[in-house]
């Protein structure tokens, strides 16, 4: 069973705009291809993000904690954070360094990203990759 860390917009892709993209992940995870993991900073930052004003995409107090509820149903949690053995890379966005830890943590295969910054790490971490879901796809 492959071992995931889903970034925050991936997630809102899955539990909020239902984008094709989060699909696959969705499908291995019903599958138990894979299991999602998440940490307690992770879930903070997506309970801020489903507050925030998406525009049309907006989703009240109701709607967010649903979201949250089945975030907290799908995913697996990291309750004792690892110190990393090795020095993971500083991502250039501070915001996003508690991703790489929280994969680290988790033993995570992949770090599910859009993210730029993320994405330009890849090479730099030798524990788990890092890929958008159009490039987990083939492998769930």
């Amino acid at each position: 069973m492959l071992r995931l860390v889903l970034d925050t917009n991936v997630w809102l892709d899955w539990l909020v705009f239902a984008d094709p993209s989060a699909a696959p992940v969705k499908d291995a995870v019903a599958a138990k291809r894979a299991a999602v993991y998440i940490d307690e900073a992770c879930e903070a930052e997506l309970v801020r993000v489903l507050a925030y004003d998406l525009g049309k995409h907006s989703i009240d107090a109701a709607q967010q904690a649903a979201c949250l509820a089945a975030c907290r149903q799908i995913a697996l949690r990291i309750d004792s954070p690892m110190p990393p053995v090795i020095r993971l890379p500083q991502c250039r966005d501070p915001d996003d360094q508690k991703l790489l830890e929280a994969a680290f943590a988790a033993r995570a295969d992949y770090l599910v990203t859009k993210d730029q910054a993320l994405l330009e790490l890849t090479r730099r971490i030798a524990t788990f990759l890092i890929v958008t879901p159009a490039e987990l796809a083939p492998n769930l």
